[in-house]
């Protein structure tokens, strides 16, 4: 898949909800491939911290490999942390990491996973 494709994904997620943050592809190594952020947005997190963040998707995605053929493939992931809540969807070995805001109610959280998976499954 191309950087082109991985730049289309963001742009097609971001547009889905007021309310993304962010959409990254997550590469096997855990480097950034493609990203949109919202304008104007602070980041939670540092460079180095996102970068922490991003490895840490990398190694999860790496071991829960070992599971798909009990539990079948991973479709998507979804977090709710104390400040923001995050999704991931699985594209072969690489990632989509979404950030959400937090105060979203969960109708519209589950609106946007069920927008996002026609997307990835395109490129799945």
């Amino acid at each position: 898949m191309s950087k082109a494709n991985f730049k289309k994904i963001c742009d097609n997620i971001s547009t889905i909800s007021p309310f993304v943050r962010f959409v990254g592809v997550i590469g096997e190594s855990g480097e950034l491939l493609a990203y949109r952020r919202r304008p104007e947005l602070v980041p939670l997190l540092n460079a180095k911290d996102t970068q922490y963040q991003f490895s840490h998707i990398a190694i999860k995605t790496d071991l829960e490999s070992f599971f798909d053929k009990n539990l079948g493939e991973i479709e998507f992931v979804w977090e709710e942390r104390k400040e923001v809540q995050t999704i991931s969807f699985a594209i072969k070995k690489l990632r989509v990491w979404i950030s959400i805001d937090k105060k979203v109610l969960r109708t519209e959280m589950l609106r946007i996973i069920d927008s996002c998976l026609p997307i990835v499954k395109k490129h799945s």
